[in-house]
């Protein structure tokens, strides 16, 4: 370990604006990107894994409701209706991560598009002002993908089936295994008519569908998406 020497100052001018150095030097800057971007992968990646995580345990929670729902006939329908609340709680855990894990997403694709792509094939860099971008978000980051988009993509790409078998098992499970009586008194659950339940439902499937199809304005650069020519990487 190096020895600190006795008269360092770390509130010097000089050791306070060390880092500015590496504005002026090409090889300081490129060596301080490479670290960036690493880090910023490892952010990226690590919130990544928690999306997956909560999306696995819905995905456990709806396949377990499911089974144990249609293991009897004398299973009361409205486990399935829990379990969309249930559902609904884990996407709005999603949603929160999913807004902080486009922080750090935004962040690589920045790099990504304006430096080694760059480096890879000169072209220019798509965004010129990609360096004052970068800097203002590492003083004062921000989320940059609001509730609504972030509802919406983990519904559209996850929640949205899965809450769309659970509605189609509540209506199976109503009819299927319903006594003598109608379908509309079956549904009832306690003291709550059957007319009430079926339309809270029924608001609540249309309202989920109106989110997860709604036309957004942002497109998020670095999804996914199928381009031509993706024949010459096979």
């Amino acid at each position: 370990m190096t020895d600190i020497p006795p008269d360092f100052d770390p509130e010097s001018p000089e050791e306070r604006e060390i880092a500015g150095e590496a504005a002026t030097d090409r090889s300081d800057f490129l060596s301080l990107m490479g670290h960036t971007y690493r880090g910023e992968l490892a952010r990226m990646t690590s919130w990544r894994t928690r999306i997956d995580r909560t999306t696995n345990w819905a995905v456990v929670v709806t396949a377990t409701l499911l089974t144990w729902a249609f293991s009897a006939d004398s299973r009361p329908h409205y486990i399935l209706l829990i379990g969309m609340a249930m559902v609904m709680i884990f996407l709005w855990i999603e949603v929160r991560r999913y807004r902080v894990y486009d922080i750090w997403r935004s962040r690589v694709r920045l790099l990504e598009e304006n430096v080694f792509a760059n480096a890879l094939d000169p072209e220019g860099a798509v965004q010129s002002n990609w360096r004052q971008l970068l800097s203002e978000d590492f003083r004062e980051p921000t989320i940059k993908i609001s509730a609504v988009e972030a509802t919406s993509r983990r519904l559209r790409r996850v929640y949205f089936p899965l809450i769309s078998v659970l509605v189609g098992a509540w209506v199976v499970r109503l009819t299927v295994f319903g006594s003598l009586t109608s379908v509309v008194a079956a549904a009832g659950v306690g003291a709550i008519p059957g007319e009430a339940v079926l339309l809270g439902v029924g608001v609540f499937y249309g309202a989920v569908l109106l989110l997860a199809f709604y036309p957004s304005g942002r497109q998020a650069k670095g999804e996914l998406q199928s381009e031509p020519g993706a024949e010459q990487w096979k």
